[in-house]
């Protein structure tokens, strides 16, 4: 059985990696029983494996930022434009989203509108199987201070905050990608603000109304719960678990 894969390109800040562990460890905790295989993390720095012995791939966040052109992204960039048309299942988060944008042709900047951090609200703008049972409105939790300002050729938009227009993008060939953290809950939310909270406070945003505002976001938990279900299950066993 091939295992289903975390490119880990980043940890979460010191807060939130002793309450609840890496990045990797929140991932494989929200997927649960959805996934009985095995499970392989791979450190995004170091030599990058076959991507065709994988089952499907979820990329992390990362404090990095995928403007600096540093060469370990370059390289990522390439990995994934080879990965994503040999139809893999590919999930990109926050960061991961963002190496999908840039490696598929589009571009990745700093948001123009701000930072955005918190718990948001999620506008949907198109159809889509992964999305077909999340709630309109319903929240997510951000933080990045980059986004994808150009989308890549054939990408589809499928959902909107309000300080980010491509919030979740379908790149096509089986691969998502979403400015949002579904590994993040509530508590960890509040980790990132307290870590951030004076950077916050000179850019005039009032950390303890985002920490009052922190909610848990099980649909959004959900949403990656069903990418392996719907598209590693069934590409791996025929058909997702019982």
């Amino acid at each position: 059985m091939r295992p289903l894969a975390i490119l880990v390109t980043g940890e979460p800040v010191a807060g939130a990696l002793s309450a609840r562990g890496s990045f990797a460890a929140m991932i494989r905790a929200v997927v649960g029983d959805a996934w009985a295989g095995p499970w392989l993390e791979i450190d995004a720095r170091g030599a990058l494996p076959d991507f065709r012995a994988f089952a499907g791939l979820v990329i992390t966040g990362s404090s990095a930022n995928v403007p600096t052109r540093e060469p370990w992204i370059l390289e990522v960039e390439q990995y994934l434009a080879r990965a994503v048309p040999s139809g893999l299942p590919i999930f990109g988060v926050c960061f991961g989203h963002q190496l999908l944008g840039q490696a598929l042709g589009g571009r990745v900047e700093k948001n123009p509108r701000g930072r955005e951090i918190g718990s948001v609200s999620l506008r949907l703008s198109s159809n889509d199987a992964l999305f077909a049972e999340y709630p309109d409105g319903e929240l997510v939790n951000m933080t990045h201070l980059d986004s994808v300002v150009e989308l890549p050729p054939g990408a589809r938009v499928l959902a909107a905050t309000e300080l980010e227009p491509y919030a979740a993008l379908y790149f096509g060939q089986r691969a998502w990608g979403v400015q949002f953290h579904p590994e993040i809950d509530a508590e960890i939310i509040k980790h990132y603000v307290a870590a951030r909270r004076e950077i916050l406070e000179a850019e005039g945003l009032d950390p303890r109304a985002l920490e009052a505002g922190a909610r848990d976001t099980p649909h959004s938990a959900a949403l990656l719960r069903r990418f392996v279900a719907r598209e590693v299950c069934d590409r791996e066993f025929g058909a997702a678990p019982p």
